[in-house]
């Protein structure tokens, strides 16, 4: 492929992020698999319920998404508790994959490091507070 190519090529090169979801309930596991899964492609298919193993040590559950194309916006989920989530990739990927988390959890930064090409970040996903209406 030359540069030409590579320039008018839809996808951007690094569009793929490693999600790492550990130490958390398996139903909070689910939720924000599901809600990548609705905003953009991942491996895990809608029926891959993340499953406790047995053992000592925490269990941690892993997802492969490619942000080079952005499905629907997820719905707000729910969580039992607030969730820590590793992502590796990409600048550029990384950054898309928390903006398609925003609808769906409060997203707070931990923390980041940064590489050459990649970059880690660790996140807090909390469930979104729903503004209280008045007269309702």
């Amino acid at each position: 492929m030359n540069s030409v190519e590579q320039a008018s090529h839809p996808e951007h090169p690094s569009a793929e992020v490693v999600v790492e979801v550990e130490g958390c309930r398996t139903a909070d596991a689910h939720a924000v698999f599901s809600a990548l899964r609705t905003a953009f492609r991942s491996d895990r298919a809608p029926d891959d319920v993340p499953q406790e193993m047995a053992g000592p040590g925490a269990t941690v559950w892993t997802s492969t998404v490619d942000v080079s194309e952005r499905g629907t916006e997820p719905e707000p989920r729910r969580l039992t508790a607030p969730v820590t989530v590793s992502l590796q990739g990409g600048y550029w990927a990384v950054d898309q994959l928390c903006a398609g988390l925003r609808p769906a959890f409060v997203v707070t930064v931990l923390g980041t490091a940064a590489g050459d090409q990649e970059k880690e970040v660790e996140l807090r996903l909390e469930t979104l507070r729903r503004p209280v209406t008045r007269g309702a």
